[in-house]
Order: structure tokens, then sequence, then C-alpha cells
């Protein structure tokens, strides 16, 4: 049959209009692709992928002492280091390692950071042959105390709620606690102190109202949910390596079940991100965590992650001035595309600046995310943000809202601990420590590596302010060692080791000089113990693909050659007879066993050195 003229218009008509269709449509796809980081972390899916893909890889005693093909000597010498510092943690944490020990098998958190205090390979091994006390008991000044005594310098930050001092976050819940005492743990209802927090809150940041929640996760899921709700997009723009929270759609890729399908990950500081905010029509909103001017289209560091070769940072004002002039790029082309602009200060929040990180960096977002630190020391998370995108409701769709509760919202006793908070950084003590913020930790890193690169060590430090992570400058499968020996000295580090040094501002000149004196020290018992060993001729990419290719072997490896460990059993088996020996024999002594390649537990031996025997002992 043919067709009349009507009928072939409308089919070439139809033709033109849907080829433009699938030619916008491939275009935008480039131009998302081409506005990727070109690293892992800014390809979700393709990590996620690769992730699933590494295999189980856990190296015995010796294969863990040499697995960088050192001189015989070397790891002997490595042998008698590590039956040294298992000593010296045995004899100095006796009742942290027991208690630790005793936790570990009902407390998840205990299990996961354990497994990823150190690169992959070692975990198993390391967690028998150097356990770790999570045990303390006090604390005063930028000291803590742990539950055997020991007096530990504070770089732990608190994960940055520890910004003005233990001390203060004291006096911040104690005085609190009295002003609504009265009240006590009433829900549902407001103490007035609520309201005056909401006043102050809108001061420092510029916006017109506050929602109160428990965790800076919430916070940034509510900034969410009503960046959707009042443009009608479906999408969030995150930049690679940025960390705002554990939920699905902020954290795609490895460490999530799901695909994070509504969720574009770009890259931070490009202008091709910028083209596809222009172009494209179904972003709500972009989320910017401020810590990334750290270390930009990278993830937190994390000495789990120095498997072979080291850590990069991008520090120094010239940097901190190039990220502020993105961020207001940024901010600019959001305004223009009707995109909402969410700074998620929740960690960074009052440490750049007393008015954060938007005060720091010259900018005003649409919803700021806040949390940690602004709880005077109680869970907290708070959105503020211009009132417009704040409505949960619709007058003319009254049955749209757009829910967001919590049962612990606006607690009495966080809201008093705030008060105080909020109260007592106006106070000039505390308003002294913002003064030459930078300048005094840009003088403090700058005098560290000053020394470091005088004794000739592989370490330097970068920082953003006072929050710190130490690079290294030769190639080596150990700088993950470095927490061990920091440890031996007192210095205390969050689990992610020495990827993040968060200083709190009371620390004094004298106290950061005993830090520094403590920290030069072990680094060059490090090095004199042979970790840092090098061939002088080998790079990190010679190490990683070194690693690639164990990976590969094991991927291959049969069954059989690779054998699950018998401690991977259920929660709550008792425990075998030989690991609770082991667990004895890692309180009592020097743990020569481990170091030694144990002749009493002839299975296990065997099982980790093909594969691995995860231990029941600490985190």
């Amino acid at each position: 049959m043919e067709l009349t003229q009507t009928a072939q218009a409308v089919l070439a008509l139809g033709m033109l209009t849907g080829g433009a269709w699938a030619g916008r449509a491939a275009w935008q796809r480039l131009q998302l692709s081409r506005a990727k980081h070109r690293s892992l972390a800014g390809h979700a899916r393709w990590a996620k992928r690769i992730a699933g893909w590494i295999p189980r890889l856990a190296y015995g005693a010796e294969q863990a002492l040499a697995c960088d093909d050192a001189p015989a000597d070397v790891p002997a010498r490595r042998r008698a280091a590590g039956q040294r510092l298992a000593a010296d943690f045995a004899a100095a944490c006796p009742q942290g390692l027991a208690l630790t020990a005793a936790a570990k098998p009902a407390i998840s958190d205990l299990q996961f950071t354990a497994a990823y205090r150190v690169p992959f390979p070692f975990a198993d091994w390391v967690q028998q042959a150097l356990p770790s006390s999570t045990m303390v008991s006090r604390s005063k000044g930028v000291m803590l105390e742990d539950v055997d005594g020991n007096e530990w310098f504070d770089l732990t930050g608190a994960y940055g709620v520890n910004l003005f001092g233990q001390d203060f976050y004291k006096r911040c819940i104690d005085e609190g606690a009295a002003r609504v005492r009265a009240l006590g743990p009433v829900l549902g209802w407001l103490h007035p102190i609520a309201a005056a927090n909401a006043r102050r809150l809108c001061e420092i940041s510029g916006l017109d109202e506050v929602s109160f929640h428990m965790s800076g996760t919430e916070a940034v899921m509510q900034a969410v949910r009503l960046a959707r709700y009042h443009t009608g997009r479906s999408h969030v723009v995150r930049f690679a390596g940025a960390y705002h929270g554990w939920w699905d759609d902020v954290q795609p890729g490895p460490g999530n079940p799901l695909p994070a399908e509504r969720t574009y990950t770009l890259a931070d500081m490009s202008e091709r991100t910028l083209q596809v905010l222009r172009s494209r029509r179904d972003i709500a909103c972009v989320l910017v965590n401020p810590l990334q001017a750290l270390h930009p289209n990278r993830p937190a560091p994390g000495d789990s992650a120095l498997v072979a070769g080291g850590r990069s940072a991008d520090a120094g004002s010239a940097h901190r001035q190039a990220y502020g002039q993105w961020l207001q790029r940024l901010q600019q082309v959001c305004q223009q595309q009707g995109i909402v602009f969410i700074l998620d200060e929740v960690f960074l929040g009052f440490r750049l600046a007393p008015g954060g990180a938007q005060q720091y960096f010259g900018v005003q977002a649409d919803l700021v995310t806040y949390g940690k630190t602004l709880g005077g020391g109680l869970p907290v998370g708070v959105l503020c943000g211009r009132a417009a995108l704040m409505r949960r409701f619709r007058p003319e769709r009254p049955a749209d809202p757009c829910f967001a509760r919590g049962t612990f919202n606006s607690h009495p006793y966080v809201m008093g601990a705030m008060q105080v908070f909020l109260e007592q950084i106006e106070a000039p003590e505390i308003q002294a420590l913002y003064e030459d913020l930078d300048t005094t930790w840009d003088q403090r890193a700058a005098a560290l590596n000053a020394r470091l690169e005088g004794a000739g060590l592989p370490v330097r430090v970068a920082n953003l302010s006072s929050v710190w992570t130490v690079l290294y400058t030769q190639p080596s499968r150990y700088h993950w060692m470095l927490q061990y020996y920091l440890r031996e000295q007192r210095l205390a580090l969050a689990w992610v080791g020495s990827g993040r040094l968060i200083f709190s501002l009371n620390y004094s000149a004298a106290d950061f000089e005993a830090v520094a004196e403590r920290f030069v020290a072990a680094a060059q018992a490090m090095q004199a113990d042979g970790w840092w060993w090098h061939d002088g001729v080998r790079s990190n990419r010679d190490l990683q693909r070194s690693f690639l290719r164990e990976l590969l072997a094991a991927r291959w490896r049969p069954a059989a050659a690779n054998p699950r460990p018998a401690a991977e059993a259920p929660l709550g088996a008792p425990v075998p007879a030989a690991e609770q020996g082991l667990a004895a024999a890692m309180l009592n002594g020097p743990n020569a066993g481990h170091w030694a390649v144990p002749e009493s537990f002839p299975d296990r031996t065997v099982h980790r050195a093909a594969g691995a025997a995860v231990p029941s002992s600490t985190a």
C-alpha cells in the first residue's frame, strides 16, 4: 500500500526528529563519559566489577616479610623488629588486648576495621602477629589514656568531632545536660533551646531554615531528597572519591551491594563536568565535600590501599585558592541551571573557619549539612537551607509531601550540648584559635617535612589546615607498617592508619613538638628495621604489576590449593582450643610464633601461605 504525501511527510519528520533525539542522547552520553575521572574512583561500575573479580589472597608469615624479594638478611631484620613490636604491645596493653579480643566476636565494626587496617594480603597475618587494642578509658588535653594506663597523643580527631579538645566537649555535654535535665529525654516536643540553636545556625550558614537529624548521613539524605522533590529531577552529581555517608545513592561502587542508578560520579575541578551540568536536564543537585580540596578525585586515604606504592595529595595555599575558585564557578553554573548546590560540611564544618567551608572558600550554598563537632560531643546531623527548598510539602498538592522524620531528631540533650558549643565558639579563647590558622598548621607541616627530609626518611606530610595525610617518597610494599611504629611511640591513630591524622586546635607548640619528635623516631626505627629496603630500580608501577601477577595467580589457582580457612566459622561458634592458645600467646609473649612460621599450627600455616586464615584475635 502506497503512503499518502501526508503520511510520508509525517514519517520523514519522525525519522528526522528521532534521529536528532538519538544524536542528542549519544552526544550527552559521550559528554558524561568524558566528564568522568580516568581512575576507578570515577567509574563506579567498573570499580565494582573489578572488586568482585579480586580473589582471596593472604600471605603466610614468610611471604609477608619478603614479598618485595628483599635479600635474606632484610626479612630477618623485619622479623626481629616485629617480635619487638609485638612484645611491646603485649607488655604495655594486656588488658586492652584481652578486652578487644573478647569484644570482637560480638561487635561487627571491630571485625571490619581489623580486616581493613592494612592491605588485605597482610591482614590475617597482621591481626595475629600485631594485635591492636581499641579500649580507652580517659582523655585530657590532647591525650588519651587506655585501659592499661598508657598515655597517647590523640591524632584520631574522633573522626572529625574533636575540634577543640576533649575537655571542651566534656563541658558542652555536662552544661548542656544541666540545661535540659528538668525536661529529660522527652521526644516529639521541642525544648526552647532548639529554637535558639536554629536561629544561630541560620546566621552562621547564611540560610533561612534548619532541620535537625541524628547523623551527618541522615542530613545528606534529607538534602538530596528535598533537592529532588523541588526540582522534579532524578539524578545526583557527586565527585570522584568524595564521601557523603554510607547510603546507596551517594556511595556507588565497592561497599554498596546495589548500583547507584541515579548518581553521576564526575571529575572534580574539570571543565567537562561543568559542560555536563549545563547540558543535562535530569540533575537535581551537586554534592560537594570540601575535604576533597586535599585530594581531589581520590578516595579518603587509608593504609589498606597501600598494597603496592604510595599515595598523593594536593596541599598548599595555591591549590586551596584554585579549589575555592572552582567551587565558585560550580556554584555559578548550578545557579544558572537550576541545580541545587549542596555543601557537605559534616566533616569540615567549623574546622577551617568559624563560618565553615562556605566562609573559607567564599561560596554560598543552597543547602549545607553539618554534623560531628556541632553536636558538642553528641550524635547530630543538621541541614540548613533556603526556605523554598526546605519546605516539605506543596500547598497546591497536599497529598504529595516530602517525608523526613526521626525519633531522636532535636533530642533535648543534643540540643543542650549544641547550644553550649555554639556559645563557646564565640568565646575569645576559641576565636583566638582561628587566628592565622592556616599559617600555624602549614608551618607545622613544613617543619616536620624538613626534619623528615633532613633525616633521609622517605616520608612527608600534606595538610588541609589541621587535617593531615602521610605521603611516601619511594616505592615499597610496606608503607602501612608505619602505623605500628607510630603506635610504639604512643601516637594514637584511627583505624585508617597514616592516611588521616586529625589534630584538635588545642595542640600547643610544645604538644606538636613532642608529636614531631615521636613521628621522626618512629620513621627512623622503621627504616632501620628494613621495611623501606629498596633495590633502587623498581618503581611503584613495577610493584603494582608484580602484585597484579600475584592476583592473577590466585585467581586461577585450583580451589583445592586455596582452601577457605577453618576460622571462617559462623558467628558464635566455639573458639577452637588451638585458637585460644594462640590468643594467650599474643597476650603473654612476643608472638614469635607468628613471625617465624609456627610449628604448632601446621594446618593453619599451610592455609595461610596459600589462602588465608581469618584470625580470632584483636582489631
